[in-house]
């Protein structure tokens, strides 16, 4: 299905956005049909008057007289101004409608891509396509799709009344079609290509803006608000070369259908002006033919005008269907084993890369008993924070295999896998919200587990000061303490009861006197759990039951504190140096 999906044209994606809406869709047809009929009667109107009134000598009687003919034009406009607002609001609706279906599914898919996905899509990219993107979705069908049907009407109506009145000239006024057509291919692909490069440099604009100001702290502690400034003026330079470029197409197009519509006027008063001296045509008929090639060029230089929105929905389009078309997506409920986690992990032989054959893990084996303290140690980049990704199957690896409860990990129902491991990382993050959002997170969880799971983190004291449950939490919870966070990861891992808990450098960030409160809270929940630790300090994991000590993404030695110490290994090594560096 995704091959056939690539295979269809954006605007044609575009156009099966609106089927659900057919009816009403429908509905604005009528109305663009009676609005351009409107418009299409009031030229001739005015030819009637001229040639009936106002040159000829006919008798003026009832309607058909130039009271008449203006109480006729005046219902004419005023019918055609109610079924033109009918047509914009009805289609606004569609349009508003089908946008935030796509607002919504851009989201959804974004929430179920699996890391390797979202690593390579980047947050800059992912950002853009769920808004600048989107939006400018929402120029095609608020601003172009609403003038679409009734350009393309008009210039029906307008061709078939100008050869009924007189073939001839209108032969003549379609002079100026070829050239329009020969310009709008000229400039068709220089247009597409500059937008791509535009909405790939607003892509990098949002990454840098994401990530500078997450990172605003630290560019102001080492002083690089200069370079960083400079960084994106080179961005901001090269996004402005690529607007003025299309400034530039934009300024050419639509003075040049203004000299095409001109010269096509003008060719038709010297054809015109020749033919009525001869007796061949009546006034009134050149007037409405003039007014007619206005009508019939105002839609082709609005289009002319909305050309560069057209192109760039479609660039867009494409860009809101990349995400759209992926199909390699976590589907929680996947699976053929299901129900609670009891704890066993054991890794087989495993090999693991990010990226092609680059190993991070290479032939890993060891196993993991229900209740059991574990602990991995290592220096940095031996792949310990990757075993614990995987562990939660955010990651799918290469060789080997991975079991929980005996069951291979692909096998699980990544639901109930992930509800049974909890994972509290180095660098903690909380939503916008309050303390109770964050430690629910949508699991209906009664307010004395939440309360329980304070107390047990040590977190009930500084809580409670600050308000309970219903204190808020500014963005990324930066209105806590790092040690505060770090105590709330832990509630919130706590709090719904996972039979895997895994602390990624869980006390890396915090002071002596929070670290004693956290080992005392770890002693507590660790209890009939199976608690797997990453630490740098080597302190926090002394009296766990096996530690495990990686060299290159190999396990190189394993047993107690005491056992590997006394080895005089790797890990004697890692020890001695942590003692020395804290004297």
């Amino acid at each position: 299905m995704k091959a056939n999906q690539k295979k269809q044209s954006s605007f044609v994606r575009l156009s099966l956005l609106m089927k659900p809406y057919m009816g009403k869709l429908l509905i604005c047809v009528v109305c663009v049909i009676l609005v351009n009929l409107a418009d299409l009667l009031k030229p001739y109107v005015a030819a009637i008057v001229i040639d009936n009134f106002l040159v000829g000598t006919s008798e003026q009687s009832g309607l058909f007289s130039i009271t008449g003919m203006g109480i006729a034009y005046f219902i004419v406009a005023l019918a055609g101004a109610l079924f033109s607002m009918t047509q914009v609001r009805l289609l606004a609706r569609v349009s508003q409608k089908i946008l935030n279906d796509m607002r919504q599914k851009v989201f959804d898919k974004i929430l179920h891509m699996p890391m390797k996905l979202l690593d390579r899509f980047g947050t800059g990219r992912l950002i853009t396509r769920a808004t600048n993107d989107v939006e400018t979705v929402n120029e095609f069908y608020s601003d172009v799709l609403i003038n679409l049907f009734k350009d393309v009407f008009l210039l029906l109506g307008i061709l078939v009344m100008m050869f009924i009145m007189d073939p001839q000239l209108a032969l003549v006024a379609f002079t100026g079609v070829p050239l329009i057509v020969l310009l709008t291919i000229s400039l068709k692909k220089v247009i597409k290509r500059n937008f791509k490069r535009m909405k790939a440099i607003i892509s990098q604009i949002n990454g840098f803006f994401a990530e500078n100001i997450s990172g605003m702290r630290i560019v102001q502690a080492f002083n690089r608000q200069f370079n960083k400034l400079k960084e994106f003026r080179e961005l901001n330079n090269a996004y402005f070369k690529t607007t003025t470029t299309q400034v530039f197409l934009n300024s050419f197009l639509r003075p040049t259908m203004e000299v095409i519509n001109n010269l096509v006027i003008a060719l038709l008063i010297v054809y015109g002006m020749g033919r009525i001296t001869g007796g061949y045509l009546e006034v009134g008929v050149l007037y409405a033919f003039t007014n007619y090639v206005k009508q019939f060029f105002e839609p082709i230089n609005d289009l002319a005008e909305k050309y560069t929105t057209i192109q760039s929905a479609l660039v867009s389009t494409d860009r809101i269907y990349e995400i759209l078309d992926e199909t390699d997506l976590e589907d929680p409920e996947a699976g053929t084993h299901g129900g609670p986690v009891h704890g066993t992990v054991e890794f087989r032989d495993v090999w693991f890369a990010y990226n092609d054959e680059d190993w991070v893990l290479k032939g890993i084996s060891f196993k993991v008993e229900v209740g059991q303290k574990v602990a991995f140690v290592g220096h940095t980049g031996v792949g310990k924070s990757t075993i614990i990704n995987l562990i939660s199957r955010y990651y799918k690896i290469q060789k080997g295999q991975i079991l929980v409860d005996g069951v291979p990990i692909e096998d699980w129902k990544l639901r109930d896998l992930r509800q049974g491991v909890s994972t509290v990382m180095q660098d903690v993050f909380l939503f916008s919200g309050d303390i109770a959002e964050n430690l629910d997170m949508h699991a209906s969880l009664p307010e004395d587990t939440m309360e329980k799971a304070l107390e047990i983190s040590e977190a009930a004291d500084f809580v409670n000061e600050l308000g309970g449950l219903k204190t808020p939490v500014t963005e990324q919870g930066l209105n806590f303490s790092t040690g505060q966070r770090q105590l709330l990861s832990f509630a919130r891992a706590i709090a719904h009861d996972p039979a895997i808990l895994v602390l990624d450098e869980a006390t890396a960030h915090i002071d002596t006197n929070t670290e004693e409160m956290i080992q005392r809270s770890i002693e507590n929940i660790s209890q009939g759990r199976t608690s797997i630790f990453i630490a740098h300090r080597l302190s926090t994991i002394e009296n766990c039951d096996v530690i495990f000590v990686l060299v290159d993404g190999q396990v190189a030695e394993q047993g107690t504190h005491e056992e590997l110490y006394a080895r005089g290994g790797v890990y004697t090594g890692l020890v001695k140096a942590q003692v020395e560096n804290s004297r």
